[in-house]
């Protein structure tokens, strides 16, 4: 999270490309959106920070394709992306890849990202490791998904943003029913675990107070 007032992003990014190679990915990335989003100047239209966030997401992708060439040891790494972004008094999320944004409201919990993937292009309902999306791994025609959200933002709602080493192990209506109990993002990681994770589990978890 950033630590300017007038804005903050909540980020997650999922490396891929081997250990190190997948950690170098995420890291950079996120690094580096938290400073991009900090140094925007202010008074920026919804549409000039969606041109801005366009140009950043092609020079980042740019970045980590270009440190693999550099380095074999980092070649064909890269990373998923999820973010929710405070800017100008307006909320957006983006998303690259198969990490995924949810909605708690009400009691239901709601996915609002789409998942860049396989399985998702071939319309099956069981999630695929295989992605068609990333920031980096060769992939030349990367894009992410922003939508600004602000009328949709409400207190009461909490959101959740989590890798897929937690909805590959854990349903939908136990990660419902676990987010309604109010659990930890730490006790959501830890039930990724025991449900047999066989992948590195990420998890941000935060809620929209009532200012009034």
């Amino acid at each position: 999270m950033t630590e300017n007032t007038n804005r903050f992003v909540v980020a997650l990014a999922d490396g891929m490309g081997g250990h190190r190679a997948g950690e170098v990915a995420s890291e950079q990335t996120l690094s580096n959106l938290k400073f991009f989003v900090n140094d925007l100047p202010l008074g920026l239209t919804s549409g000039e920070f969606h041109d801005m966030m366009m140009d950043w997401h092609h020079s980042i992708n740019h970045t980590i394709n270009q440190r693999g060439h550099v380095d074999p040891h980092l070649l064909e790494m890269g990373t998923t992306l999820v973010a929710v972004i405070f800017y100008g008094g307006k909320y957006y999320w983006m998303n690259c890849g198969d990490s995924r944004l949810y909605r708690l409201r009400g009691g239901k919990l709601l996915q609002l990202s789409t998942d860049h993937s396989l399985s998702n292009s071939l319309g099956e309902k069981k999630h695929s490791n295989v992605i068609t999306n990333c920031i980096g791994a060769g992939c030349k025609n990367s894009y992410i998904d922003l939508f600004d959200f602000t009328t949709d933002f409400l207190p009461g709602d909490t959101y959740m943003l989590c890798s897929d080493g937690l909805n590959d192990m854990v349903s939908h209506e136990d990660i419902e029913r676990l987010m309604n109990e109010k659990v930890s993002a730490n006790a959501l990681c830890e039930a990724a675990i025991e449900a047999g994770g066989y992948d590195n589990v990420s998890v941000c978890v935060f809620h929209v107070e009532d200012n009034k």
